[in-house]
């Protein structure tokens, strides 16, 4: 039986693709600023090992879980992480960041470790509310003299591409060695989110 999900894969990498592509030509063709901006909101995910896990066990957890999850979660994740970096551009208060962002990457890497299969909304729910930590923290970064808006839409972009990493890795678990696999780099995840508490607390 052919596997439906394989075009969807190919989109995914595409999609990643042309976005890269597309940020280096709008660095030498739209104004300074803008650019800056823009440039600034999609390195920033990424610029962080903590962001970075936490996003692509989104996508990991997503993959295990299937359709509608496989979908849901790396769309709501963006979306919620958007207020959140509104609340964080607007300067309004929101303590224990840090330790909101190490506590994403110990449970999304025990849920990947251990296969975690909670009510859809749940699963939602939970990803929304790391989503807030995580968007707070890029919004103030904001590098002086740029748009908040182009940041924003530059780190959303690179977490909905980090998300779709996470997706790309997960397609292994439909063999059983990919699921072991998977349950591996779940483990490194709850991990890295366990010294990252460490190092929030220190």
């Amino acid at each position: 039986m052919r596997d439906l999900r394989q075009p969807a894969v190919g989109r995914w990498v595409l999609s990643v693709v042309t976005i890269m592509l597309w940020v280096q030509t709008a660095h030498g063709h739209v104004k300074n600023g803008e650019a800056a901006g823009f440039l600034s909101g999609f390195r920033h995910p990424m610029s962080g090992l903590d962001h970075v896990l936490a996003m692509i066990a989104v996508g990991l957890w997503g993959a295990q879980l299937g359709a509608p999850a496989v979908w849901l979660l790396p769309v709501a994740f963006p979306m919620v992480m958007a207020m959140g970096g509104m609340l964080g551009l607007l300067g309004v208060p929101l303590p224990g960041i840090e330790i909101g962002i190490a506590a994403s990457a110990i449970l999304l890497g025990l849920a990947v470790l251990s296969e975690a299969r909670p009510p859809i909304a749940i699963a939602a729910t939970l990803v929304a509310l790391f989503a807030i930590f995580h968007g707070y923290a890029h919004g103030t970064e904001l590098p002086p003299g740029q748009s908040g808006l182009l940041y924003s839409m530059g780190f959303v972009i690179a977490t909905g591409c980090l998300h779709g990493v996470g997706i790309t890795i997960g397609t292994i678990h439909r063999w059983g060695w990919g699921q072991k696999l998977l349950r591996m780099a779940g483990a490194g995840v709850a991990m890295a989110g366990a010294f990252f508490m460490w190092r929030a607390f220190k």
